[in-house]
């Protein structure tokens, strides 16, 4: 089963739709077409061997209004350049200890690309950390600070966006799953949500790490109609 971008069965805008909200598919690694299908606004893709959804070997061609995201962690320029030009991403995300100077630095080597910032939260965040990245970077993503840089599969405190001091747009991160559609459409009616660009869902839509439940994921979308 196919869908049209955030649409099931009907012509009834979404959640997404209403709020303007994108929606990033992350740990790609094997049924990417099928996923692609469903029209999420960005597919990530993994390049850091350590995990379990690691992305090796040739890409299944996705249409270019999918944008491809890159996701690394303390890579240098030159690894985050080679796969950009081999899998022609259009952003990339950042999940280390990089720099303001070296976004900065990243930025000039590849002008094409977006960089999405990553920082982790947990029940606190001193957001002062953002300052230094207001000029480098296109894109925060808050994600739940865990053993892992990434897909640990629970949620952080969303009331610690309300202190959420910038305008720059945000992705929201996290152990997303479909028992958080409820919480998910309470946060998008509270001003903490003001600059959410995108939701981002990775393990809770996995029947083994890096092979998405498609039943999961269109079950999301056609939950995520506006009521």
């Amino acid at each position: 089963m196919t869908a049209d971008k955030y649409t099931i069965s009907d012509n009834t805008p979404t959640t997404l739709e209403h709020h303007h909200l994108k929606l990033k598919i992350c740990g790609m690694k094997f049924n990417t077409a099928n996923v692609a299908a469903l029209q999420p606004d960005y597919l990530g893709f993994i390049f850091w061997e350590p995990s379990k959804r690691n992305f090796e070997g040739p890409l299944e061609a996705i249409p270019h209004h999918i944008k491809k995201v890159g996701v690394f962690v303390d890579a240098t320029i030159e690894e985050i350049s080679r796969k950009v030009e081999d899998y022609k991403l259009l952003a990339v995300q950042l999940h280390g200890h990089e720099s303001p100077e070296f976004c900065e630095a990243l930025k000039a080597k590849i002008s094409t690309i977006q960089i999405i910032k990553v920082f982790s939260i947990k029940d606190e965040f001193n957001f002062e950390a953002l300052e230094a990245y207001e000029e480098v970077a296109d894109f925060f993503l808050f994600d739940t600070k865990g053993k892992l840089p990434g897909g640990n599969g629970y949620t952080f405190n969303w009331n610690v966006l309300n202190n959420y001091p910038s305008k720059k747009p945000y992705f929201l991160s996290g152990g997303i799953g479909l028992e958080e559609i409820s919480k998910l459409e309470a946060f998008l009616k509270i001003p903490a949500s003001k600059y959410c660009h995108a939701i981002d869902v990775n393990s809770k839509f996995e029947t083994s790490p890096g092979l998405k439940d498609i039943d999961r994921l269109e079950q999301l979308i056609k939950n995520l109609k506006k009521n």
